[in-house]
């Protein structure tokens, strides 16, 4: 049984994150691999026992209050250790990095991925295509943040920025160490790029998985990267 454990939705659900675990269970169960997904509050102990960890997008104060509550027992960080695959968007993407600052304060991250996040002079916002050297087709998205994101050194990016302005610095989104992924692309961003769902799957199943015939996913998909240049 896959388990996929979506964190604190109550307060990192505020762009329609959720759907990723949906995406992820779905295409799951078109290969026959069993999946569930368990939903985890703010007030309760994350399991250890998750093969895939999804946080989302969120305003300040969800962030800090979804951050408080993760360091306890730092199991997010154990789990990621072991190999668990996280995927980290927005706001989750900054708290699992070194450190994130707002305009008044600075807090120590959970440290998945050495990346500092700083407020930026600007909002971002609208849609973004990033070249990933994962995939040979484009990601595309919808970013929503004013967070400057930096990486430190042995980080890579997620990708480059085709359009759109990912991490508000260097050209690039996200970043990834591992099977831990971060990025700023809504979407929710496996619903618009099934190749992505399939590589997440394939990593916490622990080999290879089979291809389906999804029509809807790949033509949904191939319409938003036609609309992004």
């Amino acid at each position: 049984m896959l388990e996929i454990i979506r964190i604190h939705n109550e307060l990192l659900g505020t762009y329609g994150d959720r759907g990723n675990a949906d995406v992820l269970k779905y295409r799951a169960e078109l290969r026959k691999i069993k999946a569930r997904i368990t939903d985890i509050s703010y007030l309760d102990p994350l399991p250890k026992s998750g093969d895939i960890y999804l946080l989302g997008g969120a305003e300040d104060a969800a962030q800090l209050l979804s951050l408080t509550a993760l360091h306890k027992g730092k199991i997010l960080k154990s789990a990621a250790n072991k190999g668990a695959v996280v995927l980290a968007i927005c706001a989750g993407f900054q708290i699992i990095g070194s450190s994130y600052s707002t305009r008044e304060d600075e807090f120590a991250g959970l440290e998945l991925l050495d990346v500092t996040t700083e407020p930026g002079d600007k909002r971002l916002v609208g849609d973004i295509a990033v070249q990933s050297p994962l995939f040979t087709v484009a990601m595309t998205g919808f970013e929503n943040h004013s967070g400057v994101t930096k990486l430190g050194d042995g980080v890579d990016a997620f990708g480059t920025v085709i359009s759109g302005n990912g991490n508000g610095i260097d050209g690039v989104d996200g970043a990834i160490s591992g099977n831990v992924f971060g990025t700023y692309l809504h979407g929710p961003v496996l619903a618009r790029n099934p190749e992505f769902a399939d590589l997440l799957l394939e990593r916490a199943h622990g080999s290879p998985i089979s291809s389906v015939d999804d029509q809807l996913a790949d033509q949904y998909a191939s319409w938003r990267r036609a609309a992004i240049k």
